[in-house]
């Protein structure tokens, strides 16, 4: 969220001090992330430093996965803060409000991640997806089923584009855009609606994922230290869920064969299954088109994240973006 929601700071404070027992001496918004479900704040108490996220979609599974990865030694964890109650998130108005220690750090996006960093991130992905994960915690964890919904969710924005004229500025902007692009996104669509129908019957491994590691998810700290962030959306899918980010031009942490080679030198050998890579990569795709269509066609809100949401719409269709790169990925898994 890149504008501070209408809560007030006293609030906030006040029912920090009765769930987590002590006085903030500071609290300030931070303007970081593409959700307009989650706000995030730096909050300052007895001279030590918090990360607070106030979440209004939340489901209990994303601080019991980060207890349980920091209970299995996976190091590369921050979990999340118990509270007075005995819980690891409180109840705050519309949101749940969940206290993390604050890592001093920039993330992938702002930082360029070493080699070391790389080949760490392959040992630590390679952890959690061979982590045996516990029969009562595996039934709390959505499974893969891929879901038509993303794809149904732009087929319908692109019949409202047929029958309704948007004036909000950005809006507009987005339905010229879309407009132009019909016959590219409908091919995007039938291309993953295929690919979802020959892996959905076979059985594969199905493994712990993240399932939104790009760099904004990765942090490193000044020391060089790597954390994986942002467990908000964890599943049991195959290892390619997680692994279509390492080159798929999520963000620009991977620029080169050499860089994804480094990642795997961490990871180890692997057999990849192409078509579910690229699967991954054009429903990546698929999600993120439908998610910003329906921010900016369907309301007037986000404010500055409406301009933000828009360029990350177009972008995916620069050449050498997250398009053209499923698209190649789709080409080789037919070789």
């Amino acid at each position: 969220m890149l504008e501070k929601p209408a809560i007030s700071d006293d609030l906030i404070k006040f029912h920090l001090q009765k769930e987590f027992r002590f006085n903030v001496q500071q609290l300030n918004f931070l303007p970081i992330g593409a959700d307009l479900n989650t706000a995030v704040y730096r909050v300052t108490a007895n001279d030590i430093s918090y990360f607070l996220k106030l979440r209004k979609e939340f489901e209990e599974i994303t601080v019991t996965i980060p207890l349980f990865l920091k209970s299995q030694g996976v190091d590369a964890i921050i979990a999340p803060i118990e509270t007075k109650s005995n819980r690891y998130w409180a109840d705050f108005n519309d949101y749940k409000m969940i206290l993390y220690p604050f890592i001093e750090g920039k993330n992938g996006f702002d930082k360029e991640l070493s080699d070391l960093n790389k080949r760490n991130l392959g040992e630590v992905l390679k952890q959690i997806h061979t982590l045996e994960v516990p029969l009562q915690l595996k039934k709390l964890i959505p499974q893969e089923t891929f879901s038509p919904q993303g794809r149904e969710i732009l087929t319908s924005l692109l019949k409202q584009l047929e029958v309704k004229a948007f004036s909000e500025p950005t809006a507009a902007k987005l339905e010229d855009f879309m407009i132009s692009k019909r016959h590219e996104i409908t091919r995007l669509i039938e291309r993953t609606e295929k690919l979802a129908f020959e892996l959905h019957p076979k059985s594969s491994e199905f493994v712990l994922c993240h399932s939104d590691i790009h760099g904004g998810n990765i942090l490193i700290t000044e020391q060089g230290k790597l954390y994986i962030v942002d467990w908000d959306n964890p599943i049991l899918a195959p290892k390619e869920r997680d692994l279509m980010f390492i080159g798929g031009g999520i963000d620009s942490i991977w620029k080169s064969e050499r860089e994804e080679a480094i990642f795997y030198d961490g990871y180890g050998k692997t057999q990849i299954n192409l078509s579910a890579l690229a699967y991954y990569r054009y429903e990546r795709v698929i999600q993120d088109l439908a998610v910003i269509g329906e921010q900016v066609l369907l309301s007037n809100e986000g404010g500055a994240d409406r301009e933000q949401s828009y360029q990350w719409f177009i972008s995916n269709f620069l050449p050498g973006e997250t398009v053209e790169i499923a698209q190649k990925t789709c080409r080789r898994s037919r070789e």
